[in-house]
């Protein structure tokens, strides 16, 4: 096989194109360990993780209570992707392209900010998948949040408190329709109002009620679930319940990722764990830390929110992402040189390797990466 470019041959130019390159909001705003060596592909790691801890009255006596012990749970991360991204050239093609003048090197160039482009989408969208874990959503299905003021980041933010989350480090990754809004709030835009110029003039998203936003193009829209009609059983559920039994009533799907309410009940909880018929009367399991508010001893009706943007709401340590090189055995491969290339837009840091063949030189960009949701009660939906 060979490059194409019997059209930038006889051409007098310089390839001055520049990359496009999509905007990756999630990578920045997740726990990352750039040098995760513990696994191959596929192998688990297995991280522990404690309980909450139950308090107790002091009572005075000869010695302590004979208690304290816990079962210590635990959280798993798996590199499960390791992709390449190949290049190449031989010598005629390199040498028709440097003697006519189209400069090997720019376009050279271009091909490694492509593949470092690709692999980078890939991880953003895996990131981004992991909405279908978070613990409960606000907004409106269907309408771009920060319409008409901020109310959406006040409320996203007492989601995520009210489950427990750290308020340290919180962040807000939105699609490119919530950032144009935000970006026509006057409050934010008016130097005088916002304290910053940054807005206006450089159109960079300011922290608001203490949550870093940024922007991501892999925002997943969802796709909703056909569930209708569905109902609860009439067992009764008290706060904090996940695995919720439904009556043999409505028709459809209630899949994993759905928003639904009950009837009663103004909080939208993310759906663990679905059920493939709702008219055989199974059960769902709502994500943690379970419902907020208890549900009567009766038929309660279950609504399925529409399909939707899931603009994510987390603090940083609620999702891990892990990255390294690609394995090698011990002994190397036929690579005549390899080195490590950080990509400025997103902070991944890939393997790029060069192969010395038969008359041409194939270089691979390289990364290997796994996902986790750590803690799903610090992770919320933003609906839009």
């Amino acid at each position: 096989m060979a490059n194409t470019i019997t059209g930038l041959i006889p051409t007098m130019y310089n390839a001055l194109d520049v990359v496009s390159r999509e905007i990756t909001g999630l990578i920045p705003a997740v726990t990352s360990d750039m040098t995760y060596e513990r696994a191959a592909v596929g192998q688990t790691v297995r991280t522990p993780v404690a309980p909450a801890s139950t308090a107790s009255d002091i009572t005075p006596a000869v010695t302590p209570p004979n208690d304290g012990d816990q079962t210590i749970g635990y959280t798993d991360m798996t590199i499960t992707k390791a992709r390449r991204v190949p290049i190449r050239w031989n010598g005629e093609e390199r040498l028709g392209l440097d003697n006519n003048g189209a400069q090997y090197n720019v376009i050279f160039r271009d091909q490694m900010a492509q593949a470092m482009r690709v692999l980078t989408n890939e991880v953003e969208a895996d990131l981004a998948a992991l909405h279908v874990y978070a613990s409960r959503a606000y907004g409106t299905a269907g309408t771009t949040p920060f319409g008409s003021g901020l109310g959406e980041t006040a409320n996203i933010r007492k989601l995520l408190v009210d489950n427990g989350a750290p308020t340290s480090d919180l962040n807000l990754v939105m699609n490119t329709s919530a950032g144009a809004n935000l970006r026509t709030l006057t409050q934010l835009t008016k130097v005088n109002e916002a304290g910053d110029s940054s807005m206006l003039r450089q159109g960079v998203l300011l922290d608001i009620h203490g949550m870093a936003l940024r922007e991501s193009a892999q925002i997943v829209t969802s796709t909703a679930g056909t569930g209708a009609s569905a109902t609860t059983n009439t067992a009764g559920y008290a706060i904090g319940a996940t695995v919720i039994t439904l009556a043999s009533a409505g028709t459809g799907t209630i899949v994993a990722g759905d928003v639904i309410t009950f009837a009663g009940d103004t909080n939208k909880y993310v759906v663990a764990s679905g059920d493939a018929d709702v008219s055989n009367g199974g059960t769902i399991t709502l994500a943690a830390p379970g419902l907020r508010k208890a549900l009567a001893a009766s038929a309660i009706a279950i609504t399925v929110t529409a399909a939707s943007a899931r603009n994510m709401a987390f603090s940083r340590s609620a999702i891990a992402l892990a990255t390294r090189a690609p394995a090698l055995p011990a002994e190397g491969d036929s690579a005549a040189d390899r080195f490590m290339l950080t990509d400025p837009n997103s902070g991944l840091s890939f393997e790029v390797s060069m192969y010395k063949q038969y008359r041409q030189v194939q270089y691979e960009v390289a990364l290997a990466w796994g996902v986790k949701a750590v803690k799903p009660e610090h992770m919320g939906i933003l609906l839009g």
